[in-house]
């Protein structure tokens, strides 16, 4: 029966009126070791993201190797149609005259590094994500006027639902509701 009741709560979300509010309660959720956590605010917040305890994101990795990938075809491409496919002897310079592709190189190296960036941020973001399971909160319509929220998702591996609805109430939220997905 607990189990059908997890497998339906996307999580718990705690609603804060002030900025400073968020951030404290921010800090002791991280304090307690939860790490699938989420906040909403209707402005950016200084320090919510390092309160909540928030990752470094691999887009660097996915740049650079897009990046990389991508100076590497466009160099193999160049190389291939001018020492393989038509060896074309211009000016008595060899085939393999490498400064010559130095732009197109590095023009395809920025090319995908910048298709890395974009997709792999879709990726990472799991978008496209027409629909939140926190608009099914009623109070959630408020946090774009002025109202601040933390949820804990419920597949966090330290959440409990009893255990956490107590450690978000010892907060001194104005709410505490079940998240539906």
């Amino acid at each position: 029966m607990a189990s059908t009741r997890i497998d339906t709560l996307f999580g718990l979300a705690a609603e804060f009126e002030s900025p400073e509010a968020v951030v404290a309660a921010a800090r002791a959720v991280a304090r307690a070791g939860y790490r699938r956590t989420d906040a909403f605010s209707p402005f950016p917040v200084d320090g919510l993201d390092e309160a909540l305890g928030a990752h470094r994101t691999r887009i660097p990795l996915l740049v650079l190797s897009g990046a990389v990938f991508g100076a590497c075809m466009g160099f193999f491409l160049l190389w291939y149609a001018n020492v393989i496919t038509y060896p074309w002897n211009v000016g008595g310079k060899p085939p393999n005259s490498w400064p010559a592709w130095i732009p197109i190189t590095f023009e395809l190296g920025v090319l995908f590094a910048s298709f890395a960036a974009f997709f792999g941020m879709f990726a990472l973001n799991g978008l496209p994500m027409p629909y939140h399971p926190m608009f099914n909160v009623q109070e959630f319509r408020r946090a774009s006027r002025d109202r601040f929220f933390i949820v804990i998702e419920s597949n966090d591996r330290r959440f409990n639902a009893e255990e956490t609805r107590q450690f978000l109430e010892g907060l001194n939220p104005i709410t505490v509701r079940e998240v539906p997905r």
